[in-house]
Order: structure tokens, then C-alpha cells, then sequence
């Protein structure tokens, strides 16, 4: 075992997190940490992250449901990116409805885009606004 230690948040108050299904593999979604918001993590091993819209903690599923339960959590050999692998309650980790954030594909030779994933739920309805 090594010795404690984890992200840097010295070199940016803001890191970015790759979260991973832990169980398929699928890449869910990108987001931030902050140092508050990996603690939180830790402590509650429920992923919360930064909203740098909201400027302000976001606790993944708070207002959908579609909560984020931590397996495992990686830094990179920089220590200025996090990989969390999780438990993706409520089938569903982006905003939109999908599962994954990544559901919309790029076709090179033609520059198209074509939707690859399944709405999980009506974002209208889950967030009223």
C-alpha cells in the first residue's frame, strides 16, 4: 500500500471527473469537483460534484433521483483528474433523460451527428421547468 494521498486540488480549485458505470463499463458523464464536493464523496459514497453553472455543490440526483452510488475513485498520474466507477441508480446520468451524457455521434466522412441512446425519462417532467 501506498501512502495517502489523492487529487491535487492546488493546481486547480476545479478537477474533472469521468464517471464510469462500474458494472458495464459505459462512459456516463463529465464533470467537476471541487475539494468540498470529493470529501462529500468520500464521506457519503454518493458522487457529488461542482455545478460551475450553479457555482455550487450539486449532489448528483437530488432533483431527479437518478443518484450515483461510489464503487471505486482513481486520480491520474498528474493527480488533476478523478475516474469514479459507480452504481447509476435510476438508470439514468444525464440531464437530458439518457443514460449516458455521450448519446449524441459525430460520422466523420459526413460531419452528421445521429442520436445512439434511449431517453430514459422526460426531462420536462422529472425537472417541471
Amino acid at each position: 500500500m501506498m501512502e495517502a494521498s489523492g487529487p491535487d486540488f492546488t493546481k486547480s480549485e476545479l478537477i474533472p471527473v469521468i464517471a464510469q458505470d462500474d458494472a458495464s463499463g459505459d462512459v456516463l458523464m463529465l464533470a467537476y469537483m471541487n475539494a468540498e464536493a470529493y470529501e462529500e464523496t468520500l464521506r457519503t459514497r454518493r458522487v457529488c460534484y461542482y455545478s460551475r453553472s450553479r457555482k455550487k455543490l450539486w449532489r448528483k440526483g437530488e432533483e431527479s433521483g437518478n443518484f450515483q452510488e461510489l464503487k471505486a475513485i482513481f486520480y491520474d498520474c498528474d493527480a488533476d483528474t478523478l475516474l469514479v466507477k459507480v452504481n447509476q441508480v435510476g438508470g439514468a446520468a444525464c440531464h437530458e433523460g439518457f443514460r449516458s451524457c455521450f448519446f449524441r455521434q459525430i460520422d466523420p466522412a459526413t460531419r452528421t451527428t445521429s442520436v445512439v441512446g434511449t431517453r430514459v425519462f422526460d426531462p420536462q417532467t422529472v425537472y417541471k421547468k
